[in-house]
């Protein structure tokens, strides 16, 4: 078994080692380019305060490179009896390079270099899912666009109401997306600001520049309290947990909308046929699988912010393991979000509309708000109108020629989709992804 970093003359006994290190090899795997990454900033900072010789600082950052394509490819590995990424990454460059390979670890601990990763590998998710949310955000205005003229029933209470219109339908979800980013952005302005030179939470006596570290990785800001940056650990996990849990309440309920709306009850919209399944013993049956599983998983997101207050909630100021188990629950949240991302705006983007729904006289009564609106325009009183239109309805002598005419801003007369796309292109901006993206290019030389 190889020595831990922090092991002197007793071994830790098998079990114990087991227990405690539990899952963590595999969820640093999620981290490991972005180990790299920190570990590049850092050294290069040392470096300039006196730490590494100048040809020490080239051959680390050449290996440092070469490990860094291996993570992206997917071939890196943390072997048997390595603790964590941290371990691995400082034995693989003191087997290639000997003594200076030990150097990397002066003025920092693995508690702010834990941080530091979690806050790369967040920020870096945080950009993909913003860019997946886009992505359905577009198909849902185009198709607000193309079925804006398509009525269809509004329900309150699951009855129905009065009109809608497709258009309204698609632009609600895309304008939720919206406000869904706006909480992201939030969330991505509070991950990303660097811990690195924090420590174990306390500093260190080394002249450490932490405004070094900042600008290499391209944070905006840094965490300036040593201990708050080490306080910062789960509740940023907690933070951007809100967010993605936003994102997955929208689709959450766009997938039971379009389960339902799919169904022979409804007949609104129908499901592309590849996107759907089948059933062992009926032949006719089309099964939403795939929003049914999205509804599933999206609404398992939503429970990831509770989940991770209660494994951090009552820890007092300082490092604690229990951080260890968020990554747990945190780190693959984020593939299953875009995957459920990916498959809605695939299917949206196919989805059948139906453009002949109020044809069936059983959604007449959807009208009766416009008699009533008709008549009160006319002259008469709400209340009298109202009534009037009422009683036509108990007497079965109710009719109307259903038309809408809609003006208002948000209406089916006039959805205001250009706002709702200037909303989504302000907030996009505001990420600034650009910088992150210059910064890391280049700490590796790209």
């Amino acid at each position: 078994m190889a020595q831990k970093l922090w092991e002197k003359n007793v071994q830790v006994n098998a079990e114990i080692d087991r227990f405690t290190v539990g899952h963590d090899r595999e969820m640093d795997l999620y981290l490991a380019k972005h180990d790299v990454l920190g570990s590049m900033a850092h050294i290069t900072m040392l470096e300039s305060i006196g730490l590494l010789a100048p040809e020490e600082l080239a051959v680390l950052l050449e290996e440092l490179k070469n490990i860094y394509v291996s993570a992206e490819k997917g071939e890196f590995v943390i072997e048997d009896g390595m603790e964590d990424i941290h371990s691995q990454v400082e034995l693989m460059l003191t087997r290639r390079l000997g003594d200076v390979g030990k150097k990397i670890h002066s003025g920092r601990s693995r508690n702010d270099q834990v941080l530091v990763d979690l806050k790369l590998f967040t920020r870096t998710q945080i950009k993909e899912l913003a860019e997946a949310v886009e992505d359905l955000f577009k198909v849902l205005i185009a198709q607000s666009d193309k079925y804006k003229n398509v009525l269809m029933p509004g329900y309150t209470h699951l009855q129905i109401a009065m009109p809608s219109s497709f258009g309204l339908w698609f632009g609600a979800y895309a304008e939720s997306l919206v406000d869904d980013m706006m909480f992201l952005q939030a969330a991505y302005k509070m991950c990303n600001r660097n811990p690195l030179g924090s420590a174990a939470g306390y500093g260190s006596s080394f002249p450490l520049n932490r405004e070094m570290t900042t600008r290499l990785l391209g944070f905006d800001s840094m965490n300036y309290n040593v201990v708050y940056a080490q306080m910062g650990r789960g509740k940023m996990e907690r933070n951007v947990a809100f967010a993605l849990a936003s994102i997955a309440g929208t689709l959450s309920k766009l997938a039971f909308d379009a389960c339902m709306f799919s169904s022979q009850n409804f007949g609104f919209v129908k499901l592309p046929d590849e996107c759907t399944t089948g059933s062992s013993i009926m032949p006719h049956k089309k099964n939403p699988d795939v929003f049914e599983l999205t509804r599933a998983k999206c609404n398992k997101i939503q429970s990831l912010p509770q989940q991770i207050m209660m494994m951090m909630n009552n820890l007092p100021s300082g490092y604690f393991r229990d951080l260890q188990i968020i990554k747990e629950v945190f780190l693959p949240s984020f593939s299953e979000l875009k995957d459920c991302l990916r498959m809605a705006t695939y299917i949206m983007d196919k989805i059948y509309v139906n453009e002949h729904i109020l044809d069936d006289d059983k959604y007449l009564y959807i009208f009766s708000v416009e008699e009533v609106n008709r008549l009160t325009s006319e002259g008469m009183p709400f209340r009298d109108a109202y009534k009037k239109v009422g009683l036509d309805i108990e007497a079965g002598n109710f009719t109307h020629n259903k038309e809408v005419c809609h003006t208002h801003e948000g209406s089916i007369g006039n959805l205001c989709n250009d706002k709702i796309v200037e909303l989504m292109d302000n907030v996009v901006s505001g990420f600034d992804f650009k910088v992150v993206e210059n910064a890391e290019k280049s700490l590796l030389g790209r």
